[in-house]
């Protein structure tokens, strides 16, 4: 066994003993003896004094059930405490496992079905547990209590990961900026918050406007309550239902489809790169515009130009005589040699399979990219009065989108998964293991958070907002955390899509577990503290993501404000206006 894996056993068997001694505490009081060993009970009581104790932290005189009829129980503050450690680590063990597990078996398959279906499920399985059987048991009335644990899980995570982690994501990955843009490993301006960040690509853009979009149900469920209305609760609960499940589909229908479309918005912009750079350096040799005064391609230009490309005078350009002219040109920017370049001129001018191109082919080629260019470039009109300077433009804005699809990063890396069969079973193991372990234990914990919160008297709200994330998103927020420590744009984008993505499983997928044990278990939906916050936070981080794809250094601080808002917010009006 791994040093890790023993230090696990060692940290669970340790956590277990104390809950079992902790939880049957409850039955042993605090008893010291008086001396006194010959009375009678009836006469002068026990034999012992009894110490004051601080009410329901090591004792009390209610009883709890054990859940599945084994597991220890305890109706005292440290009891319960250290059943929620012991249960919580359970729970963070799932959830790395369903994490590794998901890693392992992308791996193998790649992206697509994989990484669009099941690993966002996946991702979100231990919160949906616990979520669904914070209502499934018990009677009506206790359902109705305990879904409030549910409630506090869902909008803790929502909130931790946008706040919290996103706020740390920034503090260590932060590099120097330029513009809205950071330059990879470069962070010499300190603390500065202006000039000071992270930057990310147009997909993290896409990422946040898709999760602000995910908050539609809560909307739609909270329409009677901000209406004041008292009919139409259970109504709004099944259309808020419905969406939620539309949206969790067509999300993962994005996911599923979403490599492809990046992958061919990646060619056409590098393509459009090629263009705009080939003609750059073409006006750069020609004698006279390429464009007329009223915008049509010079052909008596574009002829010169073939002429002087065409060494040996045969009216075809051959490869060696591409290679010849192209020399001198940025191709490192994309990611291209001469070679490369050459091929790809051929196959787009050569409308006959012969590997070279002649006059006409030449030409019609030139004069249709010279049109893609117009049409497509910087409307300003440029392109008639000065070729070169509108060539230039249009060369910059297609290497902006270029950087901005993160199309330096479109090279996967081929070198494949050494014995994929054993990684598979491995895969399925972790994946089989964490959800076992995720659905045995998810009822449990949900138990000794209600009794922890009957013990203190902390509403379980604030119980399972505070701890279940840190059980359920741990492991995924600390390799966000370290990710983004690498300093670089790609693992920027990475970790900012990866917390908007889980954020909209949330918004999507646990609500629509919430929102089916509301229904069907018929429970009263009173939650609408909790849905301002998540609506808040959302609106608020996806904003932020939505409008821009750099996140100056201050952007965290907005990030870290939030989380003890939200906290505060649901206190004052749930305890303080009565809105619960």
């Amino acid at each position: 066994m791994s040093s890790d894996g023993r230090v696990s056993v060692f940290l669970l068997l340790t956590c277990l003993c104390l809950s079992i001694f902790l939880a049957t505490a409850r039955t042993v009081p605090n008893l010291v003896s008086d001396g006194l060993h010959h009375q009678q009970y009836a006469e002068v009581g026990p034999p012992y004094l009894r110490l004051n104790t601080i009410p329901s932290l090591v004792s009390s005189n209610s009883t709890c059930e054990e859940t599945y009829g084994f597991l220890p129980c305890t109706t005292t503050a440290l009891g319960n405490l250290s059943l929620i450690i012991v249960y919580g680590y359970l729970m963070y063990l799932a959830a790395t496992y369903l994490s590794n597990g998901s890693e392992l078996l992308l791996e193998i398959l790649g992206p697509g079905i994989v990484g669009g279906l099941f690993l966002p499920i996946l991702g979100a399985l231990p919160d949906a547990m616990l979520i669904l059987v914070s209502g499934l048991s018990g009677t009506k009335k206790t359902a109705q209590s305990k879904v409030s644990v549910g409630m506090g899980l869902l909008a803790g995570s929502t909130v931790m990961l946008l706040t919290v982690i996103w706020g740390s994501c920034v503090i260590v990955g932060k590099c120097d900026l330029q513009g809205w843009v950071a330059v990879d490993g470069k962070d010499t301006k300190g603390f500065k918050l202006t000039e000071s960040g992270v930057s990310t690509d147009i997909w993290t853009k896409y990422a946040a406007i898709i999760m602000v979009v995910s908050v539609i149900p809560f909307i739609v469920v909270q329409l009677p309550q901000a209406l004041h209305s008292t009919s139409g609760r259970h109504l709004a609960v099944l259309i808020a239902l419905i969406i939620s499940l539309l949206l969790l589909i067509s999300y993962c229908l994005y996911q599923v489809f979403q490599p492809w479309i990046q992958k061919r918005k990646i060619a056409y912009v590098k393509h459009k790169r090629i263009i705009s750079g080939f003609l750059t350096h073409l006006k750069k040799r020609a004698l006279g515009r390429l464009l007329t005064d009223d915008g049509s391609p010079n052909e008596v230009v574009i002829e010169r130009l073939f002429h002087a490309i065409d060494v040996d005078q045969d009216n075809h350009l051959s490869a060696a005589e591409l290679r010849a002219f192209v020399l001198g040109m940025q191709l490192e920017e994309m990611k291209l040699d001469e070679d490369d370049l050459v091929k790809k001129l051929i196959k787009d001018f050569d409308t006959h399979p012969d590997l070279q191109i002649s006059l006409e082919e030449f030409k019609t080629g030139i004069s249709r990219w010279l049109k893609d260019i117009s049409g497509s470039g910087p409307k300003s009109g440029g392109v008639k009065a000065d070729t070169m300077k509108y060539l230039n433009d249009v060369h910059e804005d297609s290497k902006r989108e270029h950087d901005l699809l993160g199309a330096e990063d479109d090279e996967a890396d081929d070198t494949g998964v050494e014995n994929p069969k054993r990684t598979t079973i491995k895969a399925v193991l972790m994946l089989v293991l964490g959800t076992i372990i995720a659905a045995v234990f998810s009822d449990p914990l949900v138990d000794v958070v209600d009794n922890f919160s009957d013990a203190t008297g902390i509403p379980s709200f604030f119980i399972s907002f505070i701890a279940l994330p840190l059980a359920t998103n741990s492991s995924e927020s600390v390799s966000a955390i370290i990710f983004s420590s690498r300093k670089k744009r790609k693992t920027a984008s990475l970790t900012f899509c990866e917390l908007y993505g889980a954020a909209t499983m949330n918004n999507v997928l646990c609500l629509s577990v919430f929102l089916a044990l509301v229904y069907v278990r018929g429970l009263t939906w009173d939650f609408s503290s909790e849905v301002l916050i998540i609506l808040l936070v959302c609106i608020v981080m996806g904003a932020l993501g939505s409008f821009s794809t750099g996140f100056p250094l201050w952007t965290s601080f907005i990030a870290f404000a939030l989380y003890p808002i939200s906290l505060v917010l649901v206190y004052v009006l749930d305890y303080v206006c009565g809105w619960s």
